[in-house]
């Protein structure tokens, strides 16, 4: 029986993904489950597993196409043979990863899209350490290895003296993405940001009590983001036209909490969503950050994971910033920006004091948000940090 091999269901924000890299051949045995292929969208790198067992009897689409949601890439015909050469062994799917994986060690694998960027800039690839499935090259990997001027790859022509030399390497699908959303974001919503400076001293102080006890408990660590996050929900129940939406002439009003938090990898930035905020614990918080933040740098973070969000928290602190104005990520109408925290003199009581400070902007489209209510939302998460123990009691 022939079954069609279908590119699963995009999210309404992705028009199109890209055929990475098949992993079986016209005329292969398969084994239900096995993956098939890696599909590469704007936001993650996706696989697609054989629904039945049987022989990979035609493939219609190739390495490096533009496909679409639920587009036929392949036929799978469940009772046919393998041909010559290939095997029906249930085991064949693990003894093949293993042969892979020992190739790999003498000669990296190479992604088509990682190859065709390599040749154009003449990067070796067998210099570059693969961080993609199996140890295999990616785009990523290639265009680290061009933006890394403390170690270039030994391949890349250097400028003679007074040679001015350029590269032209193509956006991957996620930096443009971004681009897109940046631009549209810019375009379409009355951007206007607010600051205010919040004195990190009792949460610091609450988090090197307790963090110890709350490991043992919870099995993971106890970040700063969790902090952020409660104080966020503490501040949106407050203004909640902070965690609406504009709908052409409408505002949408959203009675739950589902919040964006950016994380950077070396695919680009993307925002999974922590799912009804307002109902989680500070543990449940942490274990979804750090589990997003390992699936980021593999690329196996959902769509579904990516889509929606009411509000959005971005930490430019992981890399030092001391103060940014971030940009709204659409359709919703605010973003917190959140930085490094560093020790700052500040006047307290009438005396200058030394303090760990961090800047905290909010940018918000002033199309349904007023100032007032902008400059209140930021103040009440100022007073969440400096009070957490009100949030902590609901108080």
């Amino acid at each position: 029986m022939q079954i069609e091999v279908k590119v699963p269901q995009l999210s309404e924000s992705v028009s199109e993904a890209t055929l990475v890299s098949w992993h079986k051949q016209a005329g292969e045995a398969v084994t239900e489950g096995e993956n098939l292929i890696d599909i590469e969208t704007d936001k993650v790198v996706l696989e697609l597993p054989a629904i039945k067992s049987g022989v990979l009897s035609k493939i219609l689409k190739q390495n490096g196409e533009k496909v679409t949601s639920n587009e036929v890439i392949a036929l799978l015909d469940t009772e046919a043979k393998p041909s010559a050469g290939s095997t029906a062994d249930p085991a064949a799917p693990a003894k093949a990863q293993a042969a892979q994986m020992q190739a790999t060690k003498t000669a990296a694998a190479v992604m088509p899209a990682a190859q065709k960027i390599a040749e154009e800039n003449k990067v070796d690839t067998a210099a570059i350490g693969g961080t993609g499935r199996g140890g295999r090259v990616t785009k990523e990997d290639v265009l680290g290895a061009l933006e890394k001027p403390a170690a270039p790859v030994a391949a890349v022509p250097q400028p003679a003296a007074g040679e001015r030399v350029e590269q032209r390497v193509p956006m991957t699908r996620i930096r443009q993405r971004i681009a897109e959303r940046l631009l549209q974001s810019q375009q379409n919503a009355a951007i206007l940001t607010t600051f205010n400076e919040v004195n990190m001293q009792p949460v610091i102080e609450l988090r090197n009590k307790y963090k110890d006890a709350f490991e043992r408990a919870h099995g993971v660590k106890l970040g700063f983001m969790s902090f952020f996050v409660e104080a966020t929900v503490h501040a949106l129940r407050k203004f909640p036209v902070v965690n609406a939406s504009v709908d052409g002439t409408d505002i949408i009003y959203h009675g739950y909490y589902d919040i964006g938090v950016a994380i950077g990898s070396e695919r680009g930035l993307v925002v999974p969503i922590i799912r009804d905020a307002d109902r989680l614990s500070m543990a449940d918080i942490e274990k979804q950050i750090a589990n997003f933040g390992a699936r980021a740098k593999d690329g196996k973070i959902t769509l579904e994971e990516l889509s929606g969000g009411t509000f959005s928290i971005s930490n430019g602190g992981v890399f030092g910033s001391m103060l940014s104005t971030p940009i709204i990520n659409p359709p919703q109408s605010a973003i917190l920006g959140i930085h490094a925290t560093k020790d700052r003199p500040v006047a307290e009581n009438g005396q200058v004091v030394i303090r760990p400070m961090n800047y905290l902007a909010l940018s918000y489209d002033h199309r349904i948000v007023d100032g007032r209510d902008a400059v209140l939302f930021l103040a009440t998460i100022k007073e969440a940090l400096e009070f957490p123990g009100q949030v902590m009691l609901d108080i």
